[in-house]
């Protein structure tokens, strides 16, 4: 099944994903190194990764949902699917939260920190699964991919939403 946008030969979602996935990864990390120093820095440098990561994910999510409309119904891909972005969707709403409650110093509460903890535990599973989509059940990638399948810029496949 290929992904139904595509650039240059590959899926847009799975182009995009990346971004929230590591800039929300990274802005738990830096909430773990605030609460080890108590370095305002890097709760600063938390906070504007997930300002990032929330960008992301608000761009990568219309390109998952289109792709996720082109599998057919009643398929594991199609139950796995919605289970991928319904939990991502959770997980965009746990980082908000934790987003909009930090106070203007970036200083991150207990709280706060709690909601992001466990929008990256989630994010885990959901990333699992669309690993599962993409590499278990070919979701996106092309019918003729292969060993020695052609470049993805060779002109049949490079073109938009082919």
């Amino acid at each position: 099944m290929r992904a139904r946008v595509r650039l240059l030969g590959h899926p847009v979602h799975q182009m995009l994903v990346v971004f929230p996935l590591g800039l929300l990864a990274t802005a738990v990390v830096f909430d773990i190194i605030y609460l080890a120093s108590g370095s305002q820095i890097m709760a600063a440098v938390s906070y504007w990764m997930m300002a990032s990561g929330l960008v992301g994910g608000l761009l990568a999510a219309p390109f998952g949902f289109m792709d996720w409309l082109g599998i057919p119904e009643g398929t594991r891909a199609k139950r796995i699917g919605a289970m991928h972005g319904g939990g991502n969707v959770l997980v965009m709403l746990l980082f908000a939260v934790s987003f909009l409650l930090r106070d203007t110093n970036y200083a991150p509460q207990l709280g706060q920190i709690v909601w992001a903890f466990a929008g990256a535990a989630i994010a885990l599973v959901t990333a699992w699964l669309g690993g599962e989509l993409v590499d278990r059940l070919s979701v996106g990638v092309d019918e003729d991919a292969g060993v020695n399948a052609p470049s993805s810029l060779h002109r049949k496949h490079a073109a938009l939403g082919k």
